[in-house]
């Protein structure tokens, strides 16, 4: 989510991605499946997300407003099924590795994608798909070689249009059909497969990014994308700043504090590093203001007896004694 890389991290090779948004959502009442909100931010931004180091990010859908610019189609007809809609995003990419996903995965992170993509570059096969907790292929959570898409697609594409089908061409083909003919290599993983189908998925997804777990990181990423923000910083260096300006100074120090901050790093076009180095000296000046209250004031000095002046002896002149007749 938030999580800091640093700026060498390994990536993956290039690839493009094709996000199916176009589905009737029949298990949902029609609505409006890619729209509906997670964490305050639409199934679709947040799978955009994920891929969002991408060459190419074609979704096929109707357009609409979305945090990332993408590329648009449409499978021809509209509603003609996934294969038919793979078949119409697969045309504007360029990529040898072709990450496919559907619009509605609220727990997909780029690491999973990236787990992806090394499956199908070492493994020799020609698809990587992640698997469930149940253990079921999640064909719309994979990244393929283009070449054997395309080679499925045509082959597919050949055999409809000599059969007796009425309808022809890749309207309505389940994608099994497609990915049966594929070797495929699987990477579990039960959180970033889960997808909604129903309204009961999407309480799940919603009181699960509310956890203690997940809730911090789940809203500044939403913050993120509502700011239009494309930085990945150390959180942990930010809430240890805050935690020592409420401590060392006052409580209401630590949100203005990290605000300064970040306009600091902003000020210099910094990325994560300055971002770390002004949390840094900031953190240090809320220490030393901090020690500042704990540390003693010198003790008064005392004043020191005159000179022949026994210590503690009184200093004004005795009354006279009475006096003695004469």
């Amino acid at each position: 989510m938030t999580a800091y890389e640093p700026p060498d991290a390994a990536h993956d090779a290039s690839y493009d991605a094709v996000v199916l948004a176009g589905g009737a959502a029949r298990r949902l009442g029609g609505a409006d499946k890619p729209g509906l909100r997670v964490g305050g931010r639409a199934l679709l931004d947040r799978v955009l997300a994920a891929c969002a180091d991408a060459g190419t990010t074609v979704v096929v859908a109707d357009p609409r407003p979305t945090a990332r610019p993408v590329r648009w189609a449409r499978e021809e007809p509209p509603g003609a099924g996934p294969v038919a809609a793979l078949e119409a995003g697969l045309r504007h990419t360029t990529a040898d590795a072709v990450v496919v996903l559907s619009a509605d995965l609220p727990f997909l992170e780029p690491s999973a994608v990236r787990r992806l993509l090394t499956a199908l570059r070492t493994s020799g096969a020609e698809g990587a798909l992640l698997t469930d907790a149940d253990g079921r292929d999640q064909p719309l959570v994979a990244a393929y070689l283009a070449s054997a898409l395309r080679r499925e697609l045509t082959a597919l594409a050949s055999a409809a249009s000599v059969s007796d089908s009425a309808v022809g061409g890749l309207t309505g083909l389940p994608l099994r059909r497609l990915t049966a003919a594929l070797a495929l290599t699987r990477v579990p993983d039960p959180v970033a497969s889960f997808d909604c189908d129903t309204w009961d998925d999407l309480v799940t997804a919603r009181a699960r990014i509310r956890e203690h777990g997940h809730v911090l990181d789940e809203w500044i990423s939403a913050v993120k994308d509502e700011l239009g923000i494309d930085l990945d910083v150390d959180t942990g260096i930010l809430l240890d700043l805050a935690r020592d300006a409420a401590h060392g100074v006052a409580r209401p120090a630590a949100p203005l504090t990290t605000f300064l901050v970040g306009y600091a790093a902003a000020q210099g076009r910094g990325g994560p590093e300055a971002v770390a180095e002004a949390s840094r000296k900031a953190a240090a000046l809320a220490l030393r203001w901090a020690d500042e209250d704990t540390q003693e004031a010198p003790s008064e000095a005392k004043p020191e007896a005159g000179p022949g002046t026994a210590s503690g002896a009184e200093t004004s002149q005795a009354a006279p004694g009475p006096d003695v007749a004469g």
